[in-house]
């Protein structure tokens, strides 16, 4: 009786150890992936130099140049300025940042960016967001036709997108020629106008993609769905309501 009772608990702290190392592996394994991640897009736009030199990043060019300065690559495939990060600039008036490298690349401009504004980088696969504290870094889009979230992800969006201070107006548009879906709200409606103004650029974008991307830059929510009349999908947005989080004074 002894016997099986050591066996047993010597199984069990077998079995306990083994756990043990397998979680203390598991967490080894996704700290060096979230290390790799953050050095892959880190290289990638290191290789992209400004579409204009520039030694301060203001109101008046920032997002001109960050954005024209993206190039296609195979780690990041949309760089995102959400509307925190906008107002920033445009609204509060008060991001700017300095630039010392004699030719400044997209990195450094970014990494300026963080050291001396509120705004924050956040690599997010595929996307590169840069935004604030009151900004979410998740797309809030609800599922209800997964056959067309499969087919959107089949789907190649324009080659290169590239939305600077774009309204829903002029993306939605876009959306419904290159997807070949219905979207709401209409263009010239009132429900779009308190959507956030677009600002981004994208390459090689699947039409999944496109709809998240533009989600984070206009803050607002995407449902994907079917209609039980006509059976036909359209895809709708409204305004993200999700709260924000305060952000602390620098």
């Amino acid at each position: 009786m002894n016997a099986r009772f050591d066996k047993s608990r010597n199984l069990k702290r077998a079995f306990i150890r083994e756990s043990v190392l397998l979680l203390v592996l598991a967490s080894s394994m996704a700290a060096n992936l979230a290390r790799a991640a953050e050095t892959s897009w880190q290289s990638a736009i290191a290789a992209m130099p400004l579409s204009t030199p520039t030694s301060e990043l203001n109101r008046t060019n920032a997002a001109r140049i960050l954005l024209g300065s993206f190039q296609s690559n195979h780690v990041v495939k949309a760089l995102v300025l959400q509307p925190g990060a906008t107002d920033e600039f445009y609204f509060f008036k008060r991001a700017t940042a300095s630039l010392t490298a004699p030719a400044p690349t997209l990195l450094d401009a970014v990494t300026a960016l963080t050291n001396q504004t509120r705004i924050r980088a956040t690599f997010r696969p595929p996307f590169l967001l840069l935004h604030t504290v009151e900004d979410p870094t998740e797309p809030l889009v609800v599922v209800k036709d997964a056959g067309l979230v499969e087919q959107l992800k089949r789907t190649p969006f324009v080659p290169h997108a590239l939305y600077n201070d774009r309204d829903w107006d002029h993306v939605q548009p876009i959306l419904t020629r290159t997807l070949g879906v219905k979207f709401y709200p209409p263009t010239q409606s009132m429900e779009s106008w308190h959507f956030f103004r677009h600002a981004m650029a994208g390459w090689n974008l699947s039409g999944w993609e496109a709809l998240e991307a533009v989600s984070l830059a206009g803050k607002t929510k995407c449902t994907v769905r079917r209609s039980k009349v006509f059976r036909r999908p359209y895809i709708v947005f409204d305004g993200d309501v999700r709260a924000p989080h305060k952000s602390k004074p620098r």
